[in-house]
């Protein structure tokens, strides 16, 4: 008979706000991680106070936001109307507590369920919130959401609003660090949706006059083949283009949040912009066509948006309003007015797109039999593992849901590589993909390419990303190399091929780069990974001099046993961002392109070996 554990009322607990939160901070905030992926926690947490900030300027109350991010502390300064001076305490430390439930408050808000701030608080290990109105002030100072402070202050000098000032718990948040390119990118999501709104990021000011256009002007990585057309009605904003790259390209916000995963809204967006384009031409044009290179965003407001998450990065709403017209209903309406309209008045424009369509259906219709055998080998292949070795979750699986978050794919070269990371990984979220050698030089070429070529087949296979990335089975593409000339030549040949055809990936911060370290240093007592040779020189000094210092020099020689430590809790992802200046074309030039010798010295320079081991072969792979 099996085992019996007694099960009484004392094993019924009720935590309080805070515990709970600490407990299940996924629940609230999504993933923690470390910072070194745009949407880990605390970027949440940053975005979770500049909400509110964002919902009074919405209101009409204040056009400009101050943020300090330093040592690890951020500073988020509003001159809005400023929280209600007997309520400060509450609206950061009861749930369920905030003006929001009020729809003549806050008619068309994304913070709708009274949690954000209180997380914030409870996940910081120092947050001190202070609101001013008319003169009077009240300040509060919280530690893992323990009230320790509550004062009522005299602040003549002060404008009215609201300041927070927090510290991300590092017993949550693990190693954590603040990636400016990140919070930039938050901020000028920010800018974009609300034009008129002035937000000062350490003494840097964002601003945008145009809206989506100014952010699809940013995105653009290539030269528009059309000037960007802008549309904007009542509670809808649209902007659009169609560029030389491959694949679909969109932005999609409601109510000023960023929905990376998309939603019913960009559904409904991509639905009515093919069938409106169809109807322009009146030819029976495949949708796949009229949308293959499209860069779009669009924004809506909703009121009471549903999202599938609390970090909300997907709509589910159905409809712009309960009982109201449906999202396919109201984009479509919307796009077959303002966007027919525009062809009729615009046939320059049009001529374009027509012509990138009759390109697209060309294009598709010669790769039609390549594209069937190369799947079949693709589905050979998995079906022996010869080159995948799969975790049990997904990332844009429902099934896997919000789990689907932690899942990444290694890439490697090798089977000693390989055979590392597989006996290490967890087998629930992390993927490995083998390579056979050194992937092709793809600068220049065409798509049939991806499908010719047997590695780059299958790892697109892998990725399940030929019809676009809704289908992507992993968050994080890995690219896991030796730190050597080889190594380092591999690595560029992978983000070559992401960026020559999927750049997509890249931009929306799916693909990293896995950071190993170059030593160990230990003696019997303590032992410390170093992944620079200034490490390794700070390890020696703690250690002593009769330190056992090992070299790695390839993922091969790491135990699996060690490897666990690098791809695990501490694992270290460096990752692969386009920022505002890189031009897509230039980047490709660059790497893979014929400037031998400015690639020579990037590589030379960006290295993490020893220099003068590597000289004499770098100038010898670099030429080949």
């Amino acid at each position: 008979m099996a085992n019996t554990v007694d099960y009484t009322e004392d094993d019924i607990r009720s935590l309080d706000w805070k515990e709970h939160i600490r407990l299940r901070p996924g629940m609230y905030i999504g993933k923690l991680g470390n910072g070194s992926a745009y949407d880990d926690g605390i970027y949440i947490l940053i975005k979770e106070v500049l909400d509110n900030s964002i919902d009074e300027y919405v209101m009409g109350n204040g056009k400009k936001i101050e943020i300090t991010v330093k040592d690890g502390y951020v500073k988020v300064r509003d001159y809005g109307r400023g929280i209600p001076l007997g309520k400060v305490v509450d609206v950061v430390s009861k749930i369920n507590t905030g003006a929001k439930y009020d729809s003549k408050a806050f008619k068309k808000s994304v913070g709708l369920n009274g949690v954000g701030t209180k997380a914030v608080n409870a996940l910081s290990d120092y947050f001190e919130i202070s609101s001013f109105r008319e003169g009077e002030g009240k300040r509060a100072v919280f530690e893992r959401g323990e009230l320790k402070t509550e004062e009522t202050i005299k602040a003549p000098d002060e404008r009215n609003g609201t300041r927070v000032y927090f510290k991300p718990d590092a017993e949550v948040f693990k190693n954590f660090k603040f990636k400016s390119e990140y919070i930039e990118r938050l901020l000028w999501n920010y800018c974009y949706l609300n034009t008129g709104l002035s937000i000062w990021f350490n003494g840097t000011r964002f601003h945008s006059k145009n809206g989506l256009k100014d952010l699809l002007e940013e995105k653009s990585s290539d030269e528009p083949l059309y000037p960007i057309v802008h549309l904007i009605g009542e509670d809808i904003e649209v902007a659009f283009t169609h560029t030389r790259s491959y694949g679909e390209e969109y932005y999609s916000f409601v109510n000023g949040q960023h929905t990376t995963q998309g939603g019913t809204h960009q559904g409904a967006f991509r639905e009515a912009f093919a069938r409106v384009v169809k109807d322009f031409f009146g030819k029976n044009y495949e949708p796949t066509d009229i949308r293959s290179s499209v860069l779009a965003s669009i924004a809506v407001k909703v009121m009471e948006p549903v999202f599938e998450s609390q970090t909300k990065t997907k709509l589910g709403s159905h409809e712009v309003e309960p009982g109201g017209k449906s999202m396919r209903a109201f984009i479509g309406d919307f796009l077959k007015e303002k966007l027919d309209n525009f062809l009729h008045k615009n046939p320059d424009v049009a001529e374009i797109i027509e012509k990138k369509i009759k390109e697209n259906e060309k294009e598709r219709k010669d790769l039609a039999g390549i594209r069937k055998l190369a799947r079949e080998r693709a589905k050979k292949a998995n079906l022996h593992n010869k080159k995948l070795r799969d975790c049990r979750k997904h990332y844009n699986d429902p099934k896997s849901g919000e789990q689907g978050k932690e899942t990444m794919l290694f890439i490697t070269e090798g089977d000693s590589a390989s055979g590392s990371i597989t006996k290490s990984r967890d087998v629930n979220t992390q993927a490995v993909f083998s390579l056979k050698g050194k992937p092709l030089n793809s600068y220049g070429l065409t798509k049939k390419i991806v499908y010719e070529n047997e590695e780059f087949n299958l790892v697109q296979a892998a990725l399940n990303i030929e019809d676009g990335l809704e289908g992507l089975r992993y968050n994080k593409i890995v690219i896991a190399t030796d730190a050597d000339v080889d190594g380092m030549h591999i690595r560029l040949l992978l983000m070559t091929f992401f960026l020559q055809f999927f750049p997509d990936l890249v931009k929306n911060n799916h693909l990293y780069i896995l950071q190993t370290p170059l030593f160990r240093v230990r003696n019997k007592k303590e032992t410390i990974y170093c992944y620079s040779e200034s490490e390794r020189i700070s390890a020696i000094e703690k250690i002593g001099k009769s330190a056992e210092i090992t070299r790695f020099k390839g993922l091969g020689e790491i135990s699996p046993e060690e490897f666990k430590n690098f791809i695990g809790d501490d694992i270290r992802l460096e990752p692969v961002v386009l920022n505002k200046d890189s031009q897509l074309a230039e980047l490709l030039k660059f790497y893979m392109g014929k400037n031998t010798q400015e690639r020579q010295e990037f590589i030379i320079e960006n290295l993490r070996v020893e220099k003068d081991a590597v000289d004499e072969a770098l100038v010898e792979e670099v030429n080949a």
